[in-house]
């Protein structure tokens, strides 16, 4: 029986006394036995956490009674162990970090698309207009190698730094597609998004709520593979059931 919930979530909000507002956060996790990694910054939070359901509810109602919190969103699954070992809360300079201070998502998100929407697109293979759709992977390297969507663009990056140098070298290229980027919860993309339509990329879209959202949404309709998480899960299927790592390997390397 799977009883551990296990949630990731993330707002763009700006943020200050953080040094407090860690304790508070760390008092409440412990006092639930909760499990995972909170990342605090000025534009906000993001978090990974696992535990049982009704303490884990518990925080996040307690999360939500402050305004700047309130329209937190928080994607589900469920394992039968707690995958994390320890409870952590860091205080970073960005909760995904970019290098780029200007793109702030915050002040307004790029376009998005939900994941029924995107199925629908990627059925047809283009969007309502007749534009060939591009399905573009803002993920490094060994997580692609999990599995990502067909026939994907991805740029075999280290880290998410590298994605503005390298999807600005295909801007000529795909000037006339219409361009949809993911990540696995969707942080990433609120910033490539942005980006992209900074650098003239305005047929541009994110996908909401990221691989997670899609697979709770749609499931594996034109993904191939698992979605790796950076948990002791290691990589979810489009049921959001995690897999044994042995079996994880097995599929990596047979999808190389």
């Amino acid at each position: 029986m799977k009883s551990i919930l296990n949630i990731a979530a993330y707002l763009f909000v700006s943020l200050d006394g953080l040094v407090d507002l860690r304790a508070k956060m760390l008092s409440e996790c412990n006092s639930r036995e909760l499990k995972g990694t909170i990342l605090l910054t000025g534009e906000g939070i993001n978090l990974f956490l696992a535990g049982k359901e009704m303490e884990l509810r518990g925080f996040l109602d307690w999360l939500r009674s402050d305004p700047r919190f309130t329209p937190l969103e928080a994607k589900e699954s469920w394992s039968e162990d707690q995958p994390f070992k320890k409870m952590l809360i860091k205080l970073k300079n960005e909760i995904i970090r970019m290098n780029h201070p200007a793109i702030r998502p915050e002040e307004g998100r790029a376009n998005f698309i939900k994941p029924k929407k995107l199925q629908v697109w990627l059925d047809r293979g283009t969007d309502d207009l007749g534009r060939p759709v591009v399905m573009i992977d803002t993920r490094n390297a060994f997580e692609v190698d999990y599995g990502t969507f067909e026939n994907a663009l991805h740029f075999n990056i280290e880290k998410f730094t590298q994605f503005p140098k390298a999807i600005t070298a295909h801007k000529e290229a795909l000037a006339d597609k219409t361009l949809v980027s993911f990540c696995t919860g969707g942080i990433r993309c609120e910033k490539s998004g942005l980006y992209m339509r900074e650098i003239g990329m305005q047929h541009s879209y994110q996908l909401e709520g990221g691989i997670l959202k899609y697979f709770e949404e749609v499931g594996s309709a034109h993904y191939k593979g698992t979605c790796f998480v950076f948990d002791e899960r290691e990589a979810l299927e489009p049921t959001l059931d995690s897999i044994p790592v042995e079996q994880s390997i097995r599929k990596k390397l047979k999808a190389r």
